[in-house]
């Protein structure tokens, strides 16, 4: 009998009264689990985990909270072995994508652990310095941060189930928050193991973190106004979740991360051959490959100098060539599949799309699968689109205005920068763009011209060819978002994640009160 995933809510395990949802092996078209959320209680698990999670934890300092986080840190490390045995059998991810993934989020989960315990003993956190209200500096205006009284739902993505996890869970739980986590149902068995680790190994207070495996319906209703809701996904879903009555008429604070047309940009001073010319070349195919391309901060447009189209065209070409796909058990394989055939359907119709303004420069189609059967396996080879010429880019509106989440990318030629410029800014707003090029000041230049527009920007020259954390990676000390269509939410930035769990307050009292905020822990 398959497995069904139970749900984790108001303090204990609990299993929904539908036949649930399955989860199903990509590549081998098995079903591996189910998920069922039907008839849970969510508005008593709500307010269990507000009351009894919340409470606990804001008796605590942050450093008290940091090392509930480091203990947690030791349960993920002692499992990850069965961490990735779900990941390749759930999400279709070669040994490398997982890691991505599964050491990603334990990495960012230390990295919070980390940073509380430097805030020490305290409970909650000064914002800047006190200003005087007057000539006479008796009385003064402070403003502090103190944690919200509610609870932190998020609702994930498919493509990092523990990533996106942990990203989320640890800002909030450093914060004092209690965390509800919805994955995605499609690979919601890893986010559901390693909640259950941490939870059996008892490391945090009663409340403070659930998860609920199926069907999303209920969970916003729930919601009151000191909650937060954090959501990664599409941005049909974001509106929906922006207009409910929850956010609507109760101000519950949202973060959105959505559709983003990552790009990457070669400078015009790059030479065919040179090294910046080889380095976007590299990083271009790594971020279509891994993880199948499902990745919010995959690059999907690339854009470089006309006279250089061509030479780009063939050396990623190249390159892609030697990419296998097919069964990530099989250790030949550097590319594993696609989520599930929703996802498949999705890529195809999207590349078709895309095809009607572009010209192919590399099939993916062609590449044959690895140890895997076409009719079955949710795999496809990656593909690389072109517009031929700089009018192709400007009348292209496809490429700039259609995300396929899955292993494809365009490749771009622009007249010079200002054009480049244009032509990036057509996105409408990402979490990340790269820059390549050889002359300091021009990338500086450039990067200061698309920051307004994107989360991020990653600029590489070849002093820090083996140094740089790549395009796509997200570190937790860099900020992760991005304006306009990426969805205008910020998470990660170090301290920075700290701000969504926390309500600023402006206390206005005399200097001999407010040392009292400055010299006391508590």
């Amino acid at each position: 009998m398959t497995q069904l995933l139970s749900n984790f809510i108001s303090g204990r395990w609990q299993n929904g009264t539908g036949s649930g949802v399955a989860l199903m092996d990509p590549v081998l078209g098995t079903e591996l689990a189910r998920v069922d959320a039907t008839g849970l209680d969510l508005p008593a698990g709500f307010a269990f985990a507000r009351e009894q999670g919340g409470a606990a934890l804001r008796a605590m300092t942050y450093a008290e909270r940091a090392a509930l986080l480091s203990a947690a840190v030791k349960v993920l490390q002692a499992n990850r072995d069965a961490y990735y045995e779900i990941a390749t059998a759930n999400s279709g991810t070669v040994k490398n994508d997982s890691a991505v993934d599964i050491d990603g989020g334990i990495f960012t989960l230390g990295t919070y652990a980390k940073l509380g315990e430097a805030l020490g003993a305290r409970r909650f956190m000064l914002d800047g310095e006190a200003a005087r209200l007057g000539k006479d500096p008796l009385f003064q205006s402070q403003h502090v941060l103190t944690p919200t009284r509610g609870v932190a739902l998020f609702i994930n993505a498919f493509n990092f189930p523990s990533w996106g996890l942990w990203e989320k869970a640890a800002p909030a739980l450093l914060s004092g928050v209690p965390v509800i986590i919805k994955p995605a149902t499609a690979t919601a068995w890893l986010t559901q193991r390693m909640v259950k680790d941490v939870v059996d190994a008892g490391i945090f207070p009663a409340g403070a973190l659930s998860v609920v495996c199926g069907s999303s319906v209920g969970l916003m209703d729930a919601l009151q106004p000191f909650d937060v809701v954090s959501f990664t996904g599409s941005a049909e879903t974001a509106a929906v979740i922006r207009s409910h009555p929850a956010v609507t008429q109760h101000s519950v604070r949202v973060n959105i991360e959505a559709d983003s047309l990552n790009s990457a940009l070669l400078l015009p001073d790059a030479a065919p051959g040179s090294e910046a010319f080889e380095l976007l070349v590299k990083e271009a195919v790594r971020e279509m490959t891994v993880k199948s391309g499902q990745k919010c901060t995959a690059i999907r447009r690339i854009l470089v100098p006309e006279a250089l189209y061509g030479a780009v065209a063939a050396a990623m070409g190249t390159r892609l060539a030697k990419t296998t796909v097919g069964n990530p058990r099989n250790e030949a394989v550097r590319m594993g599949a696609l989520v599930n055939r929703e996802q498949l359907a999705s890529v195809q119709q999207g590349l078709a799309h895309l095809k009607s303004q572009t010209e192919t420069l590399f099939d993916g189609s062609t590449v044959p699968l690895v140890d895997a059967d076409a009719t079955v396996a949710c795999c496809v080879g990656p593909t690389l689109l072109g517009t031929r010429n700089v009018q192709g880019s400007d009348s292209a509106d496809r490429v700039h205005d259609t995300e396929v989440f899955g292993p494809v990318a365009t490749l771009l030629p622009y007249r010079d920068l200002a054009h480049a410029l244009a032509l990036v800014r057509r996105g409408q707003g990402s979490l990340v763009t790269s820059l390549y090029g050889s002359d300091p000041a021009a990338l500086g230049a450039v990067a200061l011209e698309l920051a307004d527009s994107h989360g991020r920007v990653h600029v590489i020259s070849p002093d820090v060819a083996a140094l740089n954390t790549g395009h796509g990676n997200v570190m937790p000390q860099s900020l992760h978002g991005g304006p306009g269509r990426a969805g205008g939410g910020e998470e990660l930035g170090g301290l920075r994640a700290l701000n969504f769990y926390h309500r600023r307050s402006a206390v206005q009292a005399s200097t001999a009160v407010l040392a009292t905020l400055s010299n006391t822990p508590a």
